[in-house]
């Protein structure tokens, strides 16, 4: 198998881990408080595997975090508890509205944030070049393709409210409204997983040089800062419903061995998804970074909702909101297409800058 080829196969493996990480937390029991699944998930996925397993990934991890200081590594951390706080309203969103429309208004939302937010951080000045232009292009097609979906969830709770009254499948009225809102606000934080990794440029050169770690295992060392930052505000808030809810005891009720070893799977197939994007992108080549994130995102979204079509969630809906919903999937995916594209003209135009940059240090510049 080529590079490219393994390279895509495992962009589309972990898609389906990271469009799947919430299809377990189907299989608790309802009646389960929301921090006794999600509270030893989030201590796995931002605690317990970082620091355990992202060591043997990037060789000298806590000696290039120590070498880099404070002052470079508190960016990371910062975008990380925001993306903690995403991470956490995404599990509140799945009790809310299902895994299908979480994914997608999510999914939708973290497209959006991330395709334009970095960008407008580190190049605001690139706003108007044709690239600039693509990006914003492709963000807007993004939005548009989260409306749909959210038009897709009104008309399912309504079609399904109204052929079975005695059974609501999903909250509708200001509770859907809620909902819809949770899910867009939690891609939004989300995102700042993104953002976190623009300025993780120096973290990576330190790792690189000094320990000998290839690109795609670099980005471990700043995976890890990004995970404990969302440690503090995920974990935090499981903490506090916790202690709010007086539900500590369910840690020690039967049944609570199950519920660990759904946290435990949820969690491998989140961080899971992480490592096999960063390996399958790596190999995919100069436009690894732009046609793999197309290709991750597209799919995940893919297999989240075609879990939610498992799972019984659009049971009774209409046929009108299917079509809404998988409309606003192919509007998603195009705009995750314009999106990729953009970025791929970004990376060309500062390819361009760095040669001109060197032609005019060695003085062979043509002009």
């Amino acid at each position: 198998m080529g590079s490219q080829a393994l390279g895509l196969s495992l962009l589309l493996l972990g898609a389906i881990c990271g469009g799947s990480f919430g299809l377990p937390s189907k299989f608790v029991k309802k009646e389960t408080p929301w921090e006794t699944l999600w509270g030893p998930f989030f201590f796995i996925v931002a605690i317990l595997l970082p620091t355990t397993v992202f060591p043997f990934i990037a060789e000298g991890l806590f000696e290039t975090c120590k070498t880099a200081g404070w002052g470079v590594m508190i960016y990371p951390v910062f975008f990380g508890f925001l993306w903690g706080l995403g991470s956490m309203t995404l599990g509140m969103s799945f009790a809310f509205i299902g895994l299908s429309l979480a994914y997608a208004i999510n999914y939708g939302a973290q497209i959006i944030t991330g395709g334009l937010g970095g960008f407008l951080i580190h190049n605001a000045d690139q706003v108007a070049m044709p690239h600039g232009l693509v990006i914003v292009a492709g963000v807007a097609v993004c939005l548009g393709g989260v409306v749909v979906c959210g038009r897709a969830a009104l008309l399912k709770s309504a079609s399904q409210a109204a052929g079975n009254p005695q059974t609501e499948t999903m909250p509708t009225g200001s509770r859907l409204t809620k909902g819809l809102l949770v899910a867009f606000l939690s891609g939004i934080l989300c995102a700042c997983y993104g953002i976190a990794f623009g300025f993780g440029g120096d973290i990576m050169d330190i790792s690189h040089k000094q320990f000998g770690n290839p690109q795609w295992r670099t980005a471990f060392v700043v995976s890890a800062l990004i995970l404990w930052g969302g440690s503090v505000s995920a974990c935090g808030y499981c903490l506090y419903k916790f202690s709010v809810n007086k539900t500590w005891a369910t840690l020690s009720k039967p049944g609570m061995g199950k519920i660990l070893l759904i946290a435990l799977i949820m969690a491998c197939l989140h961080d899971g998804a992480i490592l096999l994007y960063g390996v399958g992108a790596s190999k995919l080549g100069p436009i690894g970074a732009a046609v793999g994130y197309a290709i991750f995102m597209s799919f995940a979204i893919i297999v989240g909702n075609i879990n939610g079509f498992l799972t019984g969630e659009w049971k009774d809906a209409s046929k009108n909101s299917k079509n809404w919903i998988v409309a606003g999937i192919i509007v998603l995916m195009l705009g995750v297409s314009v999106l990729a594209g953009g970025n791929y003209m970004h990376k060309k135009y500062n390819d361009s800058l760095e040669v001109k940059t060197t032609e005019i240090t060695q003085g062979t510049d043509p002009s």
